[in-house]
């Protein structure tokens, strides 16, 4: 009982032990994960941040273009007020005037054509005036008319259109916006920190730009709000105006290593805990092995031990039949040598195959109890709760089995010191035999149910604590069955009970 008291404290020092090494292990794991999770997260911040000064840069560059804008609208109506007013002035002071204003004219695009689209003069142009003869082309034709064209009549009878457009510098500044604009888009979506970046509109419908996702994914209108939704969780969007966008709203994720060291602690505690379960399921089929080979070389030591002596009181039996001995006496001995011989048998078969045959439950209970009496307290009652003649059938190994029901009354009579009423119930039901031996000892603590059935312990000062344990591997090794105490009250007794499993007889 001491030992198993020891070997008790000793696995709750060892668990604590290892708790507390998993603890200070995933505490410092922990320390670790935390400096470097807060490393990734200044990262993004400052790519974030970065991108914020890219999108005033982009709004700076949009306002200073409109401003541009705005100045050439103004030279550009200017010019066509020009072309307007020229056709009507007869004052040949103001007409220089005006003349030196379309002289002047260095980077505005002016096509004068006929009422027909012939092309009279044009300056400023991106194409061959000598080859187009007459404004048919769509999309030049749509490039100026930007701005509504001017009529111009130089005769009552002569009717002349103006065209034009925006400057040339105004064009190439457009240019070099849209392109800030798509290298903006760029650098947020193949950004250098890796994060998984959405770009929507205000309303968080349309994904203008995504980086760092899977393209097929981002086709599920599911996946992308929930990945929105996600996004917007971890980390508040960033809002910012872009030309001819409006409002933008840049989501995104925190980086893919940095959800991984979010989770490393807790698979980390998983493969410390399954590394623990391994070893000790490792180490205690390691020890139920050892066990198992102790128990039997011990088994085989004690039949081969008892062989000897059986063989040579065999003889002396023989001797005293010769004698005229009282044949009652004689009987009695020849029936404790039969008894010592099932007990070696007994001793011989653990660690063999077992060979089960249907036998009569019934029967072996009467036979193991008449046996039992004769030997032990006549202050002790015995009560079977089934007739002698009844039939209850299962398949047992008889010698083992005769074994473990000896061993249960045994116990059962040191538990009442020799004194009390073993009752023994033997219930048929479908596949199962169930046996409840009921006794009035002194009963054991409900922490001790299990233990009791451990090599060793017992509760008796000269017991070597041998015999439960030696009926739970007959009874779960060999008949596949169980043994267990299925109640117990201090001071008012025990139940201990045994399910075999039925099998009908074979014709």
């Amino acid at each position: 009982m001491n030992i198993y008291l020891q070997k008790r404290r000793w696995k709750i020092g060892l668990f604590i032990i290892a708790i507390l090494i998993v603890f200070l292990s995933l505490w410092y794991t922990n320390v670790l994960v935390r400096h470097f999770a807060e490393n990734e997260r200044t990262n993004v911040s400052v790519w974030a941040n970065a991108i914020q000064r890219k999108a005033n840069l982009v709004n700076y560059a949009n306002q200073f273009f409109e401003e541009i804008q705005k100045e050439e609208d103004k030279r550009a109506r200017l010019l066509a007020e020009t072309y307007k007013r020229i056709s009507t002035e007869s004052n040949s002071k103001d007409l220089t005037f005006y003349l030196n204003i379309i002289r002047n004219n260095t980077t505005i695009p002016v096509i004068l054509t006929r009422e027909d689209g012939g092309i009279i003069s044009s300056v400023n142009v991106n194409f061959d005036p000598d080859s187009l003869k007459k404004l048919m082309d769509v999309d030049l034709k749509k490039e100026f008319l930007a701005f509504k064209p001017i009529n111009i009549y130089f005769s009552p009878e002569e009717k002349n259109i103006l065209y034009y457009k925006q400057s040339t510098i105004y064009t190439e500044l457009r240019q070099v916006l849209d392109d800030l604009i798509k290298s903006f888009f760029s650098e947020i979506v193949e950004n250098s920190v890796s994060v998984p970046v959405i770009v929507t509109d205000s309303l968080r419908e349309t994904v203008h730009a995504f980086g760092n996702i899977d393209s097929l994914e981002m086709q599920n209108t599911d996946f992308v709000r929930h990945a929105i939704n996600e996004m917007r969780s971890e980390n508040d969007p960033i809002k910012i105006q872009l030309p001819n966008s409006g409002t933008t709203y840049i989501f995104y994720h925190n980086s893919f290593l940095l959800r991984q060291i979010k989770y490393y602690p807790y698979v980390q505690f998983l493969i410390i805990g399954l590394f623990f379960i391994i070893v000790y399921l490792v180490f205690n089929t390691a020890w139920k092995s050892e066990q198992n080979q102790v128990w039997v070389g011990m088994s085989k030591e004690t039949a081969h031990q008892l062989g000897t002596p059986l063989s040579s009181m065999i003889a002396w039996i023989e001797i005293l039949k010769m004698k005229n001995v009282d044949k009652e006496i004689l009987g009695e001995i020849e029936n404790d040598l039969g008894r010592l011989e099932g007990i070696t048998e007994r001793f011989s078969k653990i660690g063999s195959p077992a060979i089960l045959e249907n036998q009569n439950i019934t029967s072996i209970i009467y036979d193991s109890i008449e046996y039992i009496k004769r030997r032990t307290s006549k202050k002790v009652k015995y009560i079977i709760n089934l007739p002698k003649n009844s039939v209850v059938i299962a398949p047992v190994n008889k010698h083992l089995f005769e074994w473990v029901v000896e061993n249960l009354c045994k116990n059962a009579v040191d538990a009442m010191n020799g004194v009390g009423i073993l009752t023994i119930n033997i219930t048929d039901v479908n596949k199962y035999v169930i046996l409840d031996f009921v006794d009035t000892g002194k009963g054991i603590a409900k922490s001790n149910y299990k233990t009791v059935f451990n090599p060793g312990y017992t509760s008796k000062t000269r017991g070597w604590g041998l015999g439960l344990s030696l009926s739970e591997r007959i009874m779960k090794n060999y008949h596949k069955g169980k043994i267990f105490v299925k109640s117990s009250v201090i001071d008012q007794g025990t139940t201990f009970r045994i399910v075999l499993k039925k099998e009908p007889l074979k014709n």
